[in-house]
């Protein structure tokens, strides 16, 4: 067999030290071993270094990166402050820049996003765009031309999102519909927002009912606030099996979760593992966070996201993964090896899980989505959280320096 990518001398997580080549023809990984004597039309010596899955983001406000010196510091201040109580304060004040959207600055801001997303190895990413009165189609037009632009080096799932409520905000749910006309992959939603439950509850029927009518995926930002007493969370898991949409929603925050009782919290985990609810974490970018470690433990999807690249949520981010989960190394205090190397598998085939994403591991007959990093083992991948030094999509070297 002639394979189109022979990468040798390759350090993975399985190998136990041993160094093996792996053997990728038609965007497949077609063999892995030691010595194969097979060659590639290109070859990479990964020289001991560890080669793993590429990197997965399940959540990033691909629309607003950049936008912080649009916004001003105000609604930054309101969701970093400790109790997390002026959350939708922060939401109210963010959503000022999207009176000044238009599809023509935003695109350049999301290439530079996607520019850095290849560069650290991430190529899978669940990418949000506000669509609502405010900011209209502007942002789901340049994700869905960023998604055809660079669709053989990253993977952008479009989320249509109506960040300022569907309720609170007539006529958002008609530019929901309007997205999903043009080409959106996901259904968004955030019905914690709305003012009371009643409302919430109509907020994700809503959204389901376009999710049922276009066949689409749900992805909904779920009690990002400080108070144990918002439930969406229940009201979407419920929602999910009682219309069949079982391992096709994802929630992304779910900060209050960190508030809850403990009663209250194993009644929710049980509701995430019958929905097969994935929840996406990103506790970077605000003081509390989903319990991670252990709705891990419980056999839930859980992944890790970058959430915000420069806005009015969180002023870094560099698409980077890797530095990610070693933010969250420390601020989950997750610092032991095996947490590293769960920290891992959140950022590779758990996110990949939670996002649905099939034949995502490092396994003959799955896709090569690959990253050689520049270390030989996580605590070193983590301790520099550098750019991979080989990046690899669909079986094609898309590497980018």
């Amino acid at each position: 067999m002639y394979f189109d990518i022979s990468i040798k001398n390759a350090r993975t997580r399985f190998s136990k030290g041993k160094c093996l080549d792996i053997g990728i023809k038609d965007g497949r990984i077609v063999k892995i071993g030691e010595n194969i004597n097979e060659i590639g039309s290109h070859l990479i010596d990964a020289a001991g270094k560890l080669v793993t899955e590429s990197f997965v983001n399940g959540h990033l406000h691909l629309c607003k990166v950049y936008t912080l010196t649009k916004v001003g510091e105000e609604a930054l201040t309101s969701y970093q402050s400790g109790s997390m109580g002026k959350a939708m304060t922060a939401i109210e004040l963010a959503s000022k820049v999207k009176e000044q959207y238009d599809e023509s600055w935003i695109i350049e801001n999301v290439r530079k996003a996607i520019k850095l997303a290849i560069k650290y190895g991430n190529t899978h990413i669940r990418a949000f765009a506000d669509t609502d009165t405010k900011a209209k189609l502007e942002g789901v037009k340049a994700l869905i031309k960023a998604r055809e632009e660079f669709k053989g080096a990253v993977e952008i799932q479009v989320v249509a999102f109506p960040q300022d409520g569907v309720i609170r905000d007539p006529g958002a749910e008609d530019y929901i519909r309007e997205a999903m006309e043009l080409g959106a992959d996901v259904v968004g939603g955030i019905p914690w927002i709305e003012y009371t439950d009643e409302d919430s509850r109509k907020h994700i029927d809503l959204m389901f009912d376009l999710a049922k009518k276009y066949n689409k995926d749900v992805s909904m930002l779920i009690d990002d606030a400080g108070d144990p007493g918002l439930r969406t969370l229940e009201m979407l898991a419920v929602k999910t099996i009682k219309e069949g949409w079982e391992g096709r929603v994802m929630v992304h925050h779910a900060r209050a979760m960190q508030l809850y009782p403990e009663p209250y919290f194993r009644k929710i985990v049980a509701l995430l593992k019958r929905a097969k609810i994935g929840v996406v974490s990103d506790p970077q970018t605000g003081p509390l966070h989903a319990r991670v470690r252990d709705l891990y433990d419980e056999g839930v999807g859980i992944a890790l996201g970058q959430d915000d690249i420069a806005d009015a949520y969180y002023p870094f981010g560099r698409n980077n993964m890797l530095e990610v989960a070693f933010l969250t190394a420390h601020l989950l205090w997750m610092t032991t090896f095996e947490e590293m190397e769960i920290l891992y598998d959140l950022i590779t085939t758990k996110a990949a899980q939670a996002m649905a994403i099939k034949d995502f591991e490092l396994k003959e007959g799955n896709k090569a989505n690959l990253v050689i990093l520049d270390a030989e083992n996580i605590w070193e991948a983590f301790t520099n959280h550098e750019a991979p030094c080989h990046v690899i999509k669909d079986g094609k070297e898309v590497t980018q320096k």
